[in-house]
């Protein structure tokens, strides 16, 4: 019996030792140059770089095996290299600066005062985007580059200050003021009713009895599309995007008095905009989301990728994340982050609210260049905004208000001053007595469930010293990659090994 289990070992390991041979002569053959499948899943033994058969160079050939190294990381990996655009440029930029206002000091003096007021003001404002961007400390996000997120956080800055002056101004005078932007701006305009004939097929018009679908199909539809899959990737979570798509139209109906662009169909509402552009997005945002969460984040330095078929992925991936960290809201966890929750929606709500009570109270056309200006900042903003929330809720370590995020809030309600203060008559209006109801019957079901889920009979999340230190040690692990301590502090994905890391840069610091 002993003789026959030695036979049978001493078979297997000869089997096992033919195949890992044939294995590796096949692996050089394959695919030897392709070298960014960022989706290869790691053995069990990823991390274990103790291991013989671990090591990156293939045999005695002198060659680099990318392949291998990339599959001994489990989710991230970055090899460190920096660039001429990666470095700081802080004396370059100020040369650059410098230069540019010899060049206006030299030139021949104009009399024109309000062109010279005019200019003096956009080089002010360039002086100090170009100051914040060299000088900010960077955001949670790198990709495509740090400057851009910092450059979009002093733009905010920008954005608020202007809002503080045009606050300041009597509604003309804030009118008049969007003529130095573009003289059509701050003349009265007729809104667009989508109500009225709401047919699907008009009998009356027998040449073209689906004009009522055509009317409805302008602009908006692609924005709303787009829109709903940019604020997927922003909220990273399904029931908080359907919560705030049905509140919306839900809010519509309540505003239609107030706003004429507000009344639709029963079918553009819950068909055209909710069901299919709305919808469309979400899903398509919870694709992307899919994508993002499954991939392995893999960076190598694009002169070190011999392939042009690699150094083409590694261009297009510089404009997705450097690394992913999904949101899990957890509204039941406690009473605290349930109002949180209650409060991301609110102010969702209120920045949808403010983008058509601004060109209503402003004078500003729906499809006038400057609203889908703001709406394009809105978005970065809202994204590092979400980001420094979540973290502020989930990160036991966090105590502070993230800035992007402490002037995002003072943004949004900014613009809900201004709204009410041009637009008071219009926001006064008495709402219809059914609209009243319906609200006051939501809020007082929204109490009672409040109390009776966390009080009467408590269905929250049960949160434990053990839950704790996991999200913990999770926001390690996140500030490290984020931080990039070292490249190679950052081949082992392993809490411990983060902590006692970011401890010593601290002390060193």
């Amino acid at each position: 019996m002993r003789h026959s289990r030695r036979m049978m070992e001493s078979e297997k390991m000869e089997s096992a030792e033919r195949r890992r041979v044939e294995g590796g002569q096949e692996g050089e053959k394959e695919d030897e140059f392709d070298l960014l499948r960022d989706d290869t899943p790691g053995p069990e033994f990823a991390n274990d770089l103790s291991r013989s058969d671990s090591s990156p160079i293939i045999g005695n050939s002198p060659m680099h095996d990318w392949e291998s190294e990339k599959t001994t990381e489990k989710e991230f990996f970055d090899d460190g290299t920096m660039t001429y655009f990666w470095r700081a440029h802080t004396l370059t930029t100020l040369v650059f600066m410098i230069c540019f206002l010899l060049y206006e000091a030299l030139s021949p003096p104009d009399e024109d005062m309000v062109d010279n007021t005019k200019r003096g003001i956009v080089a002010s404002l360039s002086a100090f985007i170009l100051l914040g961007v060299t000088v900010t400390p960077d955001g949670p996000f790198k990709r495509p580059h740090p400057a851009i997120w910092r450059l979009t956080f002093i733009i905010s800055i920008v954005y608020e200050l202007g809002l503080i002056f045009v606050l300041y101004q009597s509604a003309s005078g804030a009118r008049q003021l969007l003529k130095h932007i573009d003289p059509k701006l701050g003349e009265p305009m007729e809104e667009k009713d989508y109500g009225g004939n709401c047919h699907l097929y008009d009998h009356e018009r027998p040449d073209d009895p689906f004009h009522n679908i055509k009317d409805k199909l302008d602009l908006f539809v692609p924005l709303h599309f787009f829109g709903w899959w940019m604020k997927t990737l922003l909220l990273r979570d399904w029931w908080l995007c359907w919560v705030v798509s049905v509140m919306f139209e839900l809010l519509e109906y309540t505003l239609e008095h107030q706003l004429p662009n507000f009344s639709e169909c029963w079918w553009d509402h819950w068909i055209m905009d909710a069901l299919v552009c709305n919808g469309l997005g979400i899903y398509c945002g919870l694709q992307s989301l899919k994508y993002f969460s499954m991939k392995i984040y893999h960076w190598r330095g694009l002169w070190n990728i011999p392939t042009y078929r690699g150094k083409l992925r590694r261009i297009i991936a510089q404009f997705g994340p450097y690394v992913w960290v999904d949101y899990d809201w957890k509204p039941l966890s406690s009473l605290g982050r349930w109002f949180s929750v209650l409060a991301i929606i609110a102010m969702f709500l209120i920045t949808e609210l403010n983008t058509f009570y601004l060109k209503f109270v402003l004078w500003v056309e729906p499809g006038h260049w400057v609203n889908l200006v703001r709406l394009i900042f809105i978005l970065p903003w809202g994204a590092v905004a979400l980001r420094e929330v979540f973290q502020f809720l989930d990160d036991p370590d966090v105590t502070k208000f993230g800035r992007q995020s402490w002037l995002f809030l003072s943004i949004v309600c900014t613009e809900l001053l201004i709204v009410i203060k041009f637009g008071w008559d219009t926001v006064t209006i008495p709402f219809p007595r059914h609209v009243i109801s319906m609200w006051l019957g939501f809020l007082v079901l929204l109490v009672l469930w409040t109390v009776w889920n966390f009080y009467i009979n408590p269905h929250t999340f049960k949160v434990d010293n053990k839950d704790i230190e996991r999200r913990r040690e999770h926001w390690i692990q996140v500030r490290a990659i984020e931080t990039k301590l070292s490249p190679s502090e950052s081949r082992l994905f392993d809490p411990q090994f983060f902590f006692n890391k970011f401890m010593q840069r601290t002390k060193e610091d």
